[in-house]
């Protein structure tokens, strides 16, 4: 499974122990290729929601203690679930996120999209604080701060994207406050009321990602790190839209080389 996607934040890289390499792949080839089945190529929505299906009938399989049929389960119920003792809830909530994203275009209010994120972004925290062994309470509710964040932050980069899908995260009550249509999202038309509404949303999303933040220096070592430069990574795509003036149309902001590096070295700074 590639993990050479456009999504901005590093995956189960080196920086990780060695012990964790192999189950943070298998968690993220397991969401990589549901969320694929949701959103990539023409298939029809039906024939969607029964590939995920498919995928929910598998982690039925290992609840009764079965053998799944797929090399990509049983991958995952090898080098995740077994030797970890991972819940299954987590990836359940993921396949009802991305069978969601393929009948709901809309969100009338930042509640629902929230909960959205409960499923789409949260679960894979989750699980990654099982692989590390941090079940308390205060580090999930800081990991769910920095991916329902961290999934926020990647609405507002894909925003054009997105219009290209035809999904509109950013909740219907928002656009009618801020004075936009989805007439000017169409047009790639990045005004002032445009401007002020996409400055709303990020200044949420940097709130989320900064209450989560003291979890990136809770988590030592390796792992302490690569969360520090997750954070950091996405607080670096708010600073590019905020220098872009929202321009999501013409300048859809990604980290480049450069920015790794930056990132690296304020990652060692703040352990």
């Amino acid at each position: 499974m590639s993990v050479n996607h456009y999504e901005n934040f590093p995956v189960g890289s080196l920086v990780l122990p060695r012990r964790l390499r192999k189950p943070v792949h298998a968690v993220y080839a397991f969401a990589r290729t549901a969320d694929d089945m949701a959103d990539e190529g023409d298939v029809p929505d039906d024939v969607r929601l029964q590939q995920l299906d498919g995928l929910r009938q598998e982690l039925d399989r290992i609840s009764r203690g079965e053998t799944p049929e797929t090399d990509l389960m049983r991958r995952l119920q090898r080098e995740v679930l077994q030797p970890f003792g991972v819940p299954l809830q987590p990836f359940y909530d993921l396949l009802s996120a991305f069978s969601q994203d393929v009948v709901k275009k809309r969100y009338q209010h930042f509640g629902e999209l929230v909960d959205y994120a409960r499923r789409s972004a949260n679960p894979v925290g989750r699980i990654l604080l099982h692989l590390y062994g941090v079940t308390d309470e205060r580090s999930i509710a800081q990991s769910d701060g920095i991916c329902t964040a961290l999934q926020l932050i990647n609405f507002w980069q894909d925003v054009a994207v997105d219009w290209q899908k035809g999904r509109v995260y950013i909740p219907q009550q928002d656009l009618e406050k801020f004075g936009v249509s989805e007439a000017q999202i169409a047009e790639g038309k990045a005004d002032f009321a445009f401007q002020r509404l996409m400055a709303h949303q990020c200044t949420r999303a940097h709130q989320m990602l900064k209450a989560g933040s003291p979890l990136a220096k809770t988590l030592k070592g390796r792992i302490g790190f690569e969360l520090r430069m997750i954070i950091l990574g996405g607080q670096q795509i708010l600073n590019k839209l905020d220098a872009n003036r929202y321009d999501v149309f013409n300048h859809r902001p990604k980290l480049e080389a450069a920015d790794w590096w930056k990132i690296v070295k304020r990652a060692v700074l703040k352990k």
